[in-house]
This record gives structure tokens, sequence and C-alpha cells, in this order.
């Protein structure tokens, strides 16, 4: 597998950031694809992105063979709550292994939740999705979407050996539409893709991400 740069790495923190100023639209407006309630808050900011965003995805829906849909389950999320889900993620892991110090700490917690200061999510430039068939059932992807590394025993790794080949064409099915239409993948989640942030510009060469953390109604 491929050297993985991890969103705690302290050259994506160096990234700078020049907010474009794009809103955060709702996705469920003119219903490009489908959307999952996994997700759902009271507030409907997980059904949120960037304009940019939006737009590239409905381009990566066009690239789908017939019969094959994305499935949106998670794109906007409050930096209150991105900082929640990280910080209950170091404790468990901190539980499980005591000895380990606080930077190898953040760095296992960051294979499966952003540090919150620069989390991709919380700049609505960030969606967690998958395929689905004609009859909206959930293509094999080889893990369930947002399974930890501990949970799938690193299956949820996007290039991780040990899944079938169904699962491995699927993912590549998804992956090659997104890559076409200028998305980047957290290589510990294959279910997460960005565009704008400070990882996607990492991962493209771009001297600066345009989109950073934002309150919903800013």
């Amino acid at each position: 597998m491929a050297e993985i740069v991890l969103m705690s790495d302290p050259r994506i923190a160096a990234i700078p950031v020049v907010e474009c100023g794009e809103p955060l639209l709702d996705v469920r407006s003119g219903e490009p694809f489908p959307v999952d309630d996994r997700r759902q808050d009271d507030s409907g900011a997980f059904a949120h992105l960037r304009e940019g965003v939006l737009s590239r995805l409905v381009e990566a829906g066009s690239l789908l063979p017939a019969g094959v849909r994305l499935l949106f389950v998670e794109g906007y999320r409050p930096p209150a709550l991105q900082r929640f889900y990280f910080e209950r993620y170091a404790d468990e892991l901190r539980a499980d292994n005591p000895d380990w110090d606080p930077e190898r700490l953040r760095d296992a917690a960051s294979r499966y939740v952003s540090p919150p200061e620069i989390a991709p999510h919380s700049a609505g430039a960030a969606v967690d999705l998958t395929l689905v068939d004609a009859d909206d059932s959930e293509l094999d992807m080889g893990t369930r979407v947002n399974a930890n590394p501990e949970e799938s025993d690193g299956a949820c790794y996007t290039a991780a050996d040990g899944i079938s080949p169904r699962a491995r064409a699927n993912r590549q099915l998804l992956g090659d539409a997104l890559t076409a239409a200028g998305l980047v993948n957290y290589p510990t989640e294959w279910w997460h893709w960005s565009y704008g942030d400070r990882y996607w510009a990492l991962a493209t060469g771009a001297d600066h991400a345009i989109y950073g953390p934002r309150e919903l109604d800013s």
C-alpha cells in the first residue's frame, strides 16, 4: 500500500486557506441523488455542501453507468460536532492503548476522524458517500460506510488487501467517477472524498485551500 498522508500531518495544517465565500447548499434541493438519513440531524446540516463540491458530485454521478447512483451519506459537519467525534474516538483509543503518547494518539485518531481545526467536513468540502443500484440497494464496498480501522481490520482503507474482487471493482467505479470530477480521496476511508480543502490542496499541488471551517449560518 502506498504511503498515506494522515490528516494530522503538519503539512496539512501548514497549507493556507484563501476562503472563496461560496455558500453551503442543501443537496436535497433538486434531488440530484438519493440522500441517506443515517447521519441526519435536526438542523439538516449533514445535507449541506459547498456549491463547488455539489456541482462536482452531480458531474460524478453523470459518469456512472446506467443503474448505478451515488448515495449521499454526510457532508457538512459543524465544528463542535467534529470536535466531539474526534475526542470521543481519541478517548476510545486512549482507553485501549494507555501507553501511547499524545502524538501517536492524535495520528491514530486522524485515520478515522479529522482533527477539528483542519476538518474538511467542517468546511463543507467533504462528503461521505457510496453507490446504490437501481433498487437503491447499496453495492458491496467491502465494509460499511464509516467502519473504523479496528472494526474492519483495516479493510476501510481504500486500497486495502483482503476485500472481494466485487468490492474492489465497486470502489474503483466510485473512485473513477469522483476523481474525474475533481475530488480527492482520504485513503484511510474509501467513502470520504473532498474538494477545495487543505487535504485536496496537498493532494493536487494547489498552493492554498479555498474552503475553511465555518458555521452553517455564517
